[in-house]
């Protein structure tokens, strides 16, 4: 089967496009930069790279016409640079989105995946302390998450007027060695302890939803070889911890690790995190690691980046 990877080069393509070759498929990546790619996250040398603009219908669609594919993904978006260059994500997050509907319906494109994000939740306040769901309206007030909810009202207009089939996945907080947008400060908790640096942080208290990338890798694939997924879209979920709580999971893996907050609090302030993702759960069997599994992976992963000794598991 053809798949065209859409931004495929950044945090989570490249992890997806290994599992998607490794199933046996034929993937394409068009992506503005296709050559910067991760040292933690290899491009599987079997993809074919184009050079093309999501911004640009141009682009999108002759590399759909010449790639003819039976699923496309868009993982284009301006995760974590909206505010300071509203003009350019915008034309990213929406026009690129946009582009990639319309260039899939023109060219009957069976499915179409995208990346959404659990920012169009807001703040856990909203829900007080029960898990969010699908169905819950947005309330997402950064120019990121209101450009996921509109993402989302588009697919469902794209739904309904042309049949097609298009499907979201809310990711939550995604970590990994390798991140550098959105919420990083608990990666920066991890990489930093790892390289035997001191880390400093604003709030113990402040709660994320974490999954790890390979995770968000494996459920994009998932969703994007299923034929016919039973809704239009789903919450990743993940695991909830404070960072105060993360620091612990790093301090027993590395006792020596300098991790200092410059307040308890946060918890009050955090975005949504904690979030019902029964129906992705059911539907494609997902079940993930345990944090502290996770976490021994982002600290050796930068370590052996580092040459530096690897750590056990206690």
């Amino acid at each position: 089967m053809a798949i065209l990877v859409i931004g495929g080069t950044g945090f989570i393509g490249p992890r997806l496009m290994r599992r998607l070759v490794g199933r046996g498929e034929t993937v394409t990546c068009m992506d503005l930069n296709p050559h910067s790619v991760s040292p933690f996250a290899a491009m599987p040398k079997e993809v074919t790279l184009i050079r093309g603009d999501v911004t640009r219908f141009d682009d999108v669609m002759r590399t759909v016409l010449q790639v003819k594919p039976d699923r496309l993904i868009n993982l284009a978006y301006g995760l974590g640079a909206g505010e300071g260059n509203p003009h350019q994500v915008m034309r990213l997050d929406i026009l690129g989105m946009d582009n990639c509907f319309e260039a899939a319906r023109l060219a009957g494109v069976k499915r179409v995946v995208y990346a959404s994000s659990i920012a169009v939740s807001g703040q856990q306040s909203h829900f007080g302390d029960r898990p969010a769901t699908e169905d819950d309206p947005p309330h997402g007030t950064s120019q990121y998450a209101v450009h996921k909810a509109f993402n989302e009202f588009q697919a469902q207009k794209y739904i309904k007027n042309y049949a097609m089939s298009i499907t979201g996945v809310r990711p939550a907080n995604v970590t990994g060695p390798d991140k550098v947008r959105g919420s990083t400060d608990h990666v920066q908790l991890m990489s930093e302890a790892a390289r035997g640096k001191p880390v400093h942080l604003p709030q113990k208290g402040r709660m994320r939803l974490l999954i790890h990338v390979e995770d968000i890798a494996e459920v994009f694939a998932r969703v994007l070889l299923a034929d016919a997924p039973q809704h239009a879209l789903y919450n990743s979920g993940g695991i909830p911890a404070s960072l105060g709580e993360l620091a612990d999971i790093v301090r027993e893996l590395l006792p020596d690790a300098k991790i200092t907050f410059e307040e308890d609090g946060g918890r009050a302030e955090s975005g949504n995190y904690l979030v019902d993702n029964s129906r992705l759960c059911k539907e494609f069997g997902i079940e993930y690691p345990p944090l502290a599994t996770r976490v021994l992976e982002i600290l050796n992963d930068v370590r052996r980046e580092e040459a530096l000794p690897l750590i056990r598991a206690r």
